[in-house]
């Protein structure tokens, strides 16, 4: 009886999780025909996460007391996983191929455990060396280095700063996490020898990570209009039309997937299957975003990758899994899981890292 529920648990699981990636995924296929219709990346940034906040404001509410309780992380996740990211991620990809900017955030991973080798000077693995390895190699595959880096040479710096971002919500996470446990005592053994308790002798709770996503989407609202300045966009765009590989969509249309789907969908399906798998299983379905989008892309936008972009992005994906999880415990979890998904399960994953953090 209790085996066929854990079953039936883990297949739910893994479709909501399959349900995220596929999500996140169509993010970056709807955004750039509003790009190329004359939106700025800002902008359109700006109105997927402000659209998103809106919606989220009712569970931001329910939540108020994360505002007290954990100031750092919502900050951290807002700035970093979500205006940061997105702001970076969405420039890349007016600039360069969907599915490359996607796999040049793959090298999260490899910096993670660079930040980890030399700033904090704990050692890694064989393996966890291995996968940076292999990352690197595949990403100069796919940017095609013999050719003399044949893509926009700012737009995959851009890709990189999105990386960098997710870098630096998994070092304040990292950091926060060890400070909270300092000040809460989660480490300390009581009187009976239990871990996990404070000083009081009560559990320590773990944030909810839908307040946590809520309140990121606020923070990132909020940033994101002082960068932007939405006030100077040309609202009737979104009342046209844009180009889908010659064909015509409304651009209300492509800005409601980015909002309801991409985005409110992608977060809560993202964080419903993590609690339902773990954020490893979880982080390991997420690499399938690159793979949709590349495939959404090719087929939607027609952007063709070459047979060696195509071999390099799968030596990518699986540097990025072995490095992920060859790395030592972080709270942050899956840093690898891409533009979205990273940030989903990354907040999950550093939330219940109280319980046992993309």
């Amino acid at each position: 009886m209790h085996a066929s529920r854990g079953t039936q648990k883990r297949s739910a699981g893994l479709g909501l999780a399959l349900l995220s990636a596929f999500a996140f995924g169509g993010s970056g296929v709807a955004a750039k025909p509003l790009i190329e219709a004359g939106l700025d990346p800002l902008h359109v940034v700006w109105l997927r996460v402000a659209g998103a906040a809106l919606i989220m404001l009712p569970v931001a509410w329910r939540h108020r007391n994360l505002v007290r309780e954990r100031p750092a992380l919502l900050a951290g996740f807002g700035l970093f996983a979500v205006a940061g990211v997105q702001a970076c991620y969405f420039a890349a990809i007016s600039r360069i191929p969907v599915g490359v900017a996607l796999l040049v955030e793959y090298l999260a991973p490899a910096l993670v455990l660079g930040w980890v080798r030399f700033v904090q000077r704990r050692p890694v693995t064989r393996a966890a060396a291995l996968g940076v390895v292999l990352a690197v190699g595949g990403l100069a595959c796919v940017v095609e280095v013999w050719a003399g880096l044949s893509f926009d040479a700012l737009g995959l710096l851009l890709a990189l700063g999105a990386a960098c971002c997710q870098v630096g919500y998994f070092v304040l996470s990292d950091h926060g996490g060890q400070e909270a446990k300092g000040r809460d005592g989660r480490e300390s053994k009581g009187g009976d020898g239990r871990e996990g308790e404070g000083h009081d002798g009560g559990s320590v709770e773990p944030p909810p990570p839908l307040g946590v996503i809520a309140y990121g989407l606020i923070v990132g609202a909020l940033v994101l209009t002082v960068v932007a300045r939405p006030w100077g966009m040309d609202w009737s765009l979104l009342g046209g039309t844009a180009g889908m590989n010659g064909t015509g969509v409304p651009a209300w249309v492509l800005l409601g997937w980015i909002v309801l789907i991409a985005t409110v969908l992608a977060y809560g399906t993202g964080v419903v299957s993590v609690r339902m798998l773990s954020p490893q299983v979880a982080g390991v379905v997420a690499c399938l975003e690159a793979v949709i989008a590349t495939v959404l892309a090719w087929v939607l936008l027609g952007e063709h990758l070459s047979a060696p972009q195509l071999i390099g992005g799968f030596v990518v994906l699986t540097g990025a899994f072995i490095a992920q999880s060859s790395a030592p415990k972080p709270p942050s979890g899956p840093v690898a899981a891409g533009a979205g998904a990273a940030a989903a399960a990354a907040a999950e994953s550093e939330l219940s890292a109280g319980r046992a953090s993309h």
